[in-house]
């Protein structure tokens, strides 16, 4: 029976090896269309069983479900929130949350979608993202009023789930947490990037009590430039704010400073080498993670917005710089110039789920690209110095600007939508 069993998933294995071979190789990609009707607005999801369902978000009130092998409409959420719907995240293989410009986060069930799980409160402006501790089964939103704030899930009833404002900063554009919850990851209108090292969300994190342990940029040869709370002069548009942390929380950040290790939650701030704009400012408009935790891809726009760029950063682990630096820094590894057609829109890319690709929307359609022209893993392809990415393939099937893009986790699908509300499906012909 075991045997049985070991031979059926040695089987499987192989399968999906070969279905993602002939997906990176094949020069023959169908695609199939369906119209929404409401533009989009930035963003799908996909449920992770293998009874996969695209979860897409609408600029209007409504969330539309689909069975994308079929391209089956399943159900609309109509009235989903008051206002555009920004973020879909599904928590497990039933429950899903979405956030919205009404300020409000909601949960659903899969299993009874006429009616919320509950509607959750804490937010003073727009919800752009969702994020979810699998281990601590924590829920994680961020927003322009700039609060990064926890929801405990383990405690939700239908007047929503306890919360607590974990972090703050100006500029707020997007949040990530990586696979293993051990960073979070925060980007900015200003151009900063922010990653929390060493994270514990349960940890009772005030406003201003995070220590700050240097800004820096992603160049190899750039001097490190030490922010602190109680010295020297703060960089024009920084993100961070402070303010009077308690005696403990005081001493704690001391006492890890002389043992030579980062404290719990401490705050890298870093300004991203974006190519072609070392003398300007720039805005990271879109945030991803690579599925395994090496990398981090952003979509850059200038601040004059004639530029627009894809970029992926190594995180750097081992030993600090300083006593009491980071454990990890960020350097630049592969990045390539975008249409910037659609200015003024963000634009949502993604990685596959091997982190092998990107998918990056380019003008009226996607661009498939690769650390190398055999999309051989990133660790194995690292350049001496930051390369352009590699373009595998093009698809173009919108008649309106592309604004989002996804990976399906369980099967050789990638999704786009375009601003007029239209979807393209693209999977590999056999």
């Amino acid at each position: 029976m075991y045997e049985k069993e070991y031979h059926f998933l040695v089987w499987g294995v192989l399968l999906v090896c070969f279905l993602f071979f002939v997906f990176y190789s094949v020069f023959q990609i169908g695609c199939l269309h369906f119209f929404l009707g409401p533009a989009l607005d930035q963003h799908f999801h996909y449920s992770w069983d293998y009874r996969s369902v695209l979860t897409v978000a609408c600029e209007q009130t409504e969330v539309l479900l689909f069975d994308p092998i079929s391209s089956k409409h399943i159900k609309t959420l109509s009235e989903a929130h008051e206002d555009c719907v920004n973020n879909i995240r599904f928590l497990d293989n039933r429950l899903f949350a979405t956030c919205s410009d009404d300020t409000t986060i909601a949960l659903w069930d899969l299993r009874k979608l006429n009616t919320k799980v509950c509607t959750l409160h804490g937010h003073t402006s727009w919800v752009k993202n969702i994020e979810y501790d699998t281990n601590t089964r924590l829920l994680v939103t961020s927003g322009f009023d700039g609060n990064v704030i926890i929801w405990d899930t383990n405690r939700c009833t239908e007047d929503g789930c306890p919360h607590k404002k974990f972090f703050h900063t100006r500029f707020l554009m997007r949040m990530r947490l990586t696979p293993d919850c051990s960073k979070m990851l925060i980007s900015t209108s200003s151009g900063y990037l922010l990653i929390l090292h060493d994270l514990d969300l349960t940890k009772s994190l005030e406003v201003g009590s995070y220590p700050i342990l240097r800004a820096r940029r992603t160049t190899s040869s750039s001097d490190l430039t030490t922010l602190s709370s109680s010295s020297g002069p703060r960089v024009s548009g920084s993100p961070c704010h402070h303010s009077d942390s308690n005696s403990s929380e005081k001493h704690m950040s001391r006492a890890s400073q002389r043992e030579g290790v980062s404290p719990r939650n401490s705050l890298e701030v870093l300004t991203p080498e974006v190519p072609g704009e070392r003398d300007r400012g720039n805005c990271i408009t879109s945030l991803q993670l690579h599925p395994k935790g090496w990398a981090t891809l952003l979509r850059c726009s200038s601040n004059t917005d004639d530029q627009e760029w894809t970029c992926v950063y190594e995180f750097q682990e081992g030993a600090p710089v300083r006593p009491v630096s980071p454990r990890c820094s960020l350097r630049l590894t592969h990045y390539i110039e975008e249409a910037n057609v659609g200015r003024g829109y963000i634009k949502e890319l993604c990685f596959s789920p091997d982190g092998r690709m990107v998918s990056s929307p380019h003008g009226y359609g996607i661009r498939l690209l690769g650390f190398d022209k055999q999309c051989n893993e990133l660790v194995d392809c690292l350049p001496k110095e930051a390369s352009p990415l590699r373009v595998i393939r093009s698809l173009y099937s919108h008649n309106d600007v592309v604004l989002t893009t996804k990976f399906s986790p369980t099967h050789c699908q990638i999704a786009s939508g375009c601003l007029s509300g239209r979807v393209s499906l693209y999977q590999p012909k056999f």
